[in-house]
């Protein structure tokens, strides 16, 4: 088992990497902004269809934040700062349109599921959508 230990720290270092505050904060923009896969590829696999779930959008927003921050606050690399820095547009955008979406739609008359706003059948029970207010 020495050489486990060895491998896990070496020179004082885990996994021969010196830790700080900054480093952690990389890490875990690193595991956030990965973690938004695992989330997509469930969701599209349950859903079986291409799905990109709201979590989705703000773990791309948390995520690239957190690397934002540690590009900007320490490693100060141009590019490493430039790679994220106008990231969170999209993830924002994507945002206010699921919000604006869920707000304009209509819960189905037969089985209560909401209805987008431009939707002509309820997608779970195939009734017609209610018709569009406003």
């Amino acid at each position: 088992m020495d050489w486990l230990t060895h491998v896990l720290w070496y020179d004082g270092r885990f996994l021969g990497i010196e830790w700080h505050a900054w480093k952690v904060v990389g890490w875990i923009g690193n595991l956030t902004f990965f973690s938004r896969f695992l989330v997509q590829w469930y969701a599209t696999e349950k859903q079986k269809r291409v799905v990109v779930p709201t979590t989705f959008w703000w773990l791309s927003l948390l995520g690239s934040s957190l690397l934002f921050s540690y590009a900007l606050f320490h490693q100060r690399d141009s590019v490493f700062i430039f790679a994220y820095a106008f990231t969170w547009i999209p993830y924002v955008r994507n945002l206010v349109i699921h919000h604006r979406t869920v707000a304009a739609s209509r819960p189905c008359a037969r089985c209560g599921s909401l209805c987008p706003p431009q939707a002509r059948f309820c997608a779970q029970c195939g009734a017609a959508a209610p018709a569009a207010t406003g």
